[in-house]
């Protein structure tokens, strides 16, 4: 009621009584509104408490394993697992998993521990004496039905382990929750309704009810095969593909990769082989108590949104906004955590960086000289690797061999195996990412690049002064490494189980990790190991060692780092350690040009630092002559106080093409733009030579090669090419991604094939 000022006394008297505030506007409404904004954000820091508690626990349990729960503890009485046929020896009676292995750790056939009765008796004792494992099938017309019957007898008849056959739509799913058995899925998919449709929208609901948590059947382990018919396009499989996503983020320990049977190919085929390397991990005792891959546990949203990482400047900062665009409320939770983060990695970054600064140079007393002199004792040669470069390589995923080398999975091999595409050399050349190992012999190296990828926490040095592991150790030690770093990436969600059992048989070394792999002074040695065993060659040196290059064994292919196009430049960017770095690295042209193999130029581009002066890398290529012109734009990598590059010094993939084109332009007739991967914002430039009969041939006939470096014959580089696919040609619609695969992008809106 509102009052004026010709009211009469008894208006004004009951206009006093009358409040002039609306109802929310008191004080109780206020007050509850408070309280519900409050609640809301303990209720989502809460959560965001419990995602980090949880992802510690991961991380701790990879270097930790617990011996609380039963299910986790690995009996002392499991011998070894040794390989049942020898690599070096191999016979017709070997397995065919077997055959050809390059170490004991790449064996995957089953009958390695089938013939250590111990080991399986430990296994069956400690894992099945309580539950038989269950096989869960869910079908129409009786194929998942006949396939469960065949694992069964596989089971019974190799590894003596029980088995019982469940039908999915008889089982209580609720008793998932309290499943001790190990439990392996055959489903079918269809498009009508169909048996599996109650156990996958339980599945769902469950994935989604946040009551239940993602580690509600952490207790339960698994493995899932997907029957269906290619012909339903992105339906194929989706029962299988949908079973293994929601076990895998409900926390089940996934005990082999999701394998897939289709319709129109042979599904008895794929089903044995996917059978075969179930039955391997099943008797492996490491497969019921590794720890999880911390990929592993990457929930299904996360799953479609994490792929490859894109390091092209469309990358936004930590923020994860962009060009103005708000953050919702809700978000804001996981946007604390990537500043926190990312302000965490460049404190360490910079601390190791000043750690590294540190003067290590202390005074000692004069030493006499002549005649009753003291002889200077005479030190034994360091490991190059010390405890706190150890820590350092560690901390970055590195596997370190010995005192000198290393060897790392790429986050290549990772979307190889996931079936989301293949990295640049597999465009270019050929190689298949999940079939290659990248190590070095030498961590050391004679550079400090500003675009170092590990921000200078390797050691350097001009000449090898430190201790020297034989070539054969740091094989054996790469090989092992390697494949049981691939072992690990099993529970990972997508990953394809051909391609699972692929990876196991090395098939190209990438000596381009990290250092300088010719400064190892047996590294010739170390080469011929590789081709012994069928393996490729890619070296990468970064012309500083023109002797080394000129006493170097023919390799699959030879690379050299031209990163500049001057003197200073090259200073500028690469911050050699030698005085006399320009000189060398001209020498190290000159030897390139006279080794008359495949030999490559490895440009990258760094915005404001090396895409000026074209003439002058126009008369490098002239001089040292190379084959090919791998150009490509810099990875950032991070803030570091090792570089002060930013995003800004990371050019566009159009900028790459524009600078290739004007570099071909001056290069005349000799050299064309051959291909080209724009998701690693590369193109390879190639001599005409390669151009023959109407189209490319970049890519590597290995199999011819390998033949021609045994035999000891003189051969050449077009002695060994094969034709580039049209989709890896530059100006092709695909840009270099091979249509096989499907592209994940980070940005909503899903993935695309090809």
């Amino acid at each position: 009621m509102s009052c004026s000022a010709g009211d009469s006394p008894l208006q004004s008297e009951h206009c006093n009584l009358v409040p002039e505030t609306a109802w929310y506007q008191s004080p109780w409404a206020t007050g509850a509104l408070t309280l519900a904004i409050a609640s809301y954000f303990v209720y989502h820091q809460i959560r965001h408490t419990i995602r980090v508690t949880r992802k510690t626990a991961a991380k701790t349990q990879e270097t930790t394993p617990t011996t609380t729960s039963p299910r986790n503890i690995v009996p002392t009485t499991l011998p070894k697992e040794k390989c049942a046929a020898s690599p070096d020896s191999p016979t017709s009676e070997s397995p065919a998993c077997c055959r050809g292995a390059a170490s004991p750790t790449a064996c995957q056939c089953p009958s390695s521990a089938l013939k250590d009765p111990a080991t399986r008796e430990a296994i069956l004792s400690t894992y099945y004496h309580e539950a038989p494992l269950k096989i869960f099938t869910g079908g129409q017309t009786g194929t998942a039905q006949k396939f469960s019957q065949l694992l069964k007898e596989q089971l019974a008849s190799a590894g003596k382990i029980p088995a019982v056959i469940q039908d999915i739509a008889e089982y209580d799913t609720e008793s998932f929750f309290t499943e001790k058995a190990v439990c392996v899925f055959l489903l079918a998919t269809y498009n009508v309704e169909n048996p599996t449709e109650w156990f996958l929208k339980w599945l769902e609901d469950a994935k989604y009810d946040f009551r239940l948590g993602n580690e509600c059947l952490a207790h339960l382990r698994f493995a899932v095969f997907g029957l269906g018919d290619s012909a339903y396009g992105d339906e194929f499989g989706i029962a299988g593909r949908n079973t293994d996503r929601w076990l895998g983020s409900l926390g089940a320990r996934r005990m082999y990769p999701l394998g897939e049977g289709d319709k129109n190919e042979d599904q008895l085929a794929s089903f044995e082989a996917w059978t075969q390397g179930l039955l391997s991990t099943l008797l492996d005792p490491e497969a019921y108590t590794a720890p999880i891959e911390a990929d592993a546990r990457i929930s299904d949203a996360e799953d479609e949104d994490e792929n490859e990482e894109d390091t092209t400047p469309d990358n936004k900062d930590v923020l994860g906004g962009s060009d103005g665009e708000m953050v919702d409320l809700e978000d804001m939770g996981g946007v604390a955590r990537r500043i926190q983060e990312a302000r965490e990695q460049r404190r360490d970054d910079e601390a190791s960086f000043a750690a590294s600064q540190t003067s290590r140079v202390t005074k000692r007393p004069y030493r006499p000289i002549g005649e009753g002199a003291e002889a200077r004792p005479v030190r034994a040669p360091r490991a190059m690797v010390s405890p706190m470069i150890h820590q350092n390589l560690t901390k970055q995923g590195y596997k370190v061999i010995g005192s000198h080398s290393g060897v790392k999975i790429c986050r290549w091999t990772k979307a190889a195996l996931r079936g989301r595409g293949f990295c640049y050399k597999h465009s270019f050349y050929g190689i298949q990412s999940h079939l290659c190992m990248e190590t070095t012999p030498s961590l050391a190296c004679a550079n400090k690049c500003v675009f170092c990828w590990r921000h200078h926490t390797n050691p350097v040095g001009t000449e090898w002064r430190w201790q020297m592991d034989d070539p054969g150790f740091i094989l054996e030690g790469a090989l092992q490494n390697h494949y049981q770093m691939i072992k690990q990436l099993k529970g990972v969600p997508g990953v394809k189980a051909d391609r699972f059992q692929e990876a196991f048989q090395v098939k190209h070394c990438a000596l381009s990790l990290v250092g300088e792999p010719i400064m190892y002074p047996r590294i010739n040695e170390f080469i011929r190991m590789l081709h012994e065993q069928n393996i490729s060659s890619f070296l990468v040196t970064n012309a500083q060692f023109p002797d080394a290059i000129a006493d170097l064994d023919p390799v699959t292919q030879l690379y050299v780092s031209v990163d500049a196009s001057t003197k200073e430049s090259l200073k500028k960017v690469d911050r050699p350690l030698f005085r006399d770095f320009w000189e060398r690295f001209l020498d190290s042209l000159d030897a390139l040009r006279a080794k008359g193999q495949r030999t490559v130029y490895r440009l990258t581009l760094v915005k404001d630092y090396n895409t000026e002066e074209l003439a002058n890398y126009v008369e490098l290529i002239q001089r040292g002559r190379p084959e090919f012109i791998e150009i490509k734009g810099v990875t950032f990598c991070g803030f570091s106080g090792a570089s002060n590059l930013s995003m800004q010094n990371v050019p566009y993939h159009n900028e790459v093409v524009h600078f290739v084109q004007k570099l071909v332009s001056l290069l005349g007739d000799e050299y064309g733009i051959a291909c080209e991967h724009a998701h690693s914002c590369s193109i390879l430039v190639a001599h005409t030579k390669f151009h023959r009969e109407g189209r490319w041939h970049t890519w590597i006939d290995y199999a011819k090669f390998q033949q021609l470096v045994k035999s000891g014959a003189s051969f050449n580089s077009l002695d060994f090419t094969a034709p580039t696919p049209d989709w890896a040609v530059f100006g092709n619609e695909h840009h270099g991604f091979d249509p096989s695969d499907t592209r994940f992008y980070r940005k909503k809106g899903g993935k695309s094939s090809g």
